[in-house]
């Protein structure tokens, strides 16, 4: 598939101060003389459901900041199988490991219709070099990034069918809206969790006929959180 739009709608950087999710972004640190030292174009992308951002193994052109919708990281195993090692929500930085080796290390696929910024890995090498706030912002968001993918295998991979699939919805909590989650398709989601897709969706069904959610589209991807003290019941 391809991108929704592929031109780029920022001609340099004057839309990166005035981002509606700047803070939560890699430039929500920077000044007025590190704006100056950006050169080249931040192209601010949109990608429908199932578009690949960057493919396993492939050169890496520049890191992607996440404004909206979600993403996931899969990676090929040495049998062939395909494994979801996590997913992305709107300031989220994905390819951060190509600034260590050049190459994108899972493939970046669109669960939902989503909306990017492509930052060239040449901006982010000169301010890396030339500024300790983004030094520093981009050694929290790796950090960050390997702790919870960690904290996803250990949370959803062992246990009940029930306890995984909680801990995978508190997981899934909206960063500016903690009693709302977004999820996506059963298939997979039963792929993260190791689990049928059948049973995913028999347990999310169990979770709102007993009112810990609630669900608000009739897709079944929006669900508000009713009871919290019984999602974290073990």
């Amino acid at each position: 598939m391809i991108p929704i739009k592929t031109e780029s709608a920022w001609k340099g950087t004057s839309n990166c101060r005035t981002c509606g999710i700047r803070d939560m972004v890699l430039f929500a640190d920077l000044t007025e003389d590190d704006f100056k030292m950006i050169h080249a174009p931040v192209d601010d992308l949109e990608y429908g459901l199932g578009a690949s951002l960057f493919h396993e193994g492939a050169a890496a052109q520049g890191i992607f900041t996440l404004r909206a919708g979600m993403l996931k990281l899969v990676r090929n195993s040495a049998d062939g199988r395909q494994r979801i090692v996590r997913v992305l929500r709107p300031g989220d930085v994905a390819g951060l490991e190509a600034l260590a080796h050049a190459r994108y290390d899972s493939e970046a696929v669109a669960l939902t219709e989503v909306s990017v910024c492509r930052v060239p890995l040449a901006v982010i090498q000169t301010l890396q070099a030339q500024s300790p706030r983004l030094h520093q912002k981009l050694m929290e968001k790796w950090s960050g990034a390997l702790k919870e993918a960690d904290d996803w295998l250990v949370d959803i991979n062992f246990g009940t069918a029930r306890a995984r699939v909680r801990n995978f919805v508190l997981k899934m909590r909206g960063a500016l809206d903690a009693q709302t989650i977004t999820l996506f398709a059963r298939e997979d989601m039963g792929s993260m969790m190791d689990l049928k897709m059948e049973t995913v969706s028999r347990e999310i069904s169990a979770l709102v006929r007993e009112g810990a959610l609630e669900q608000l589209d009739k897709h079944g991807r929006v669900y508000r959180i009713l009871n919290l003290q019984q999602l974290q019941a073990t």
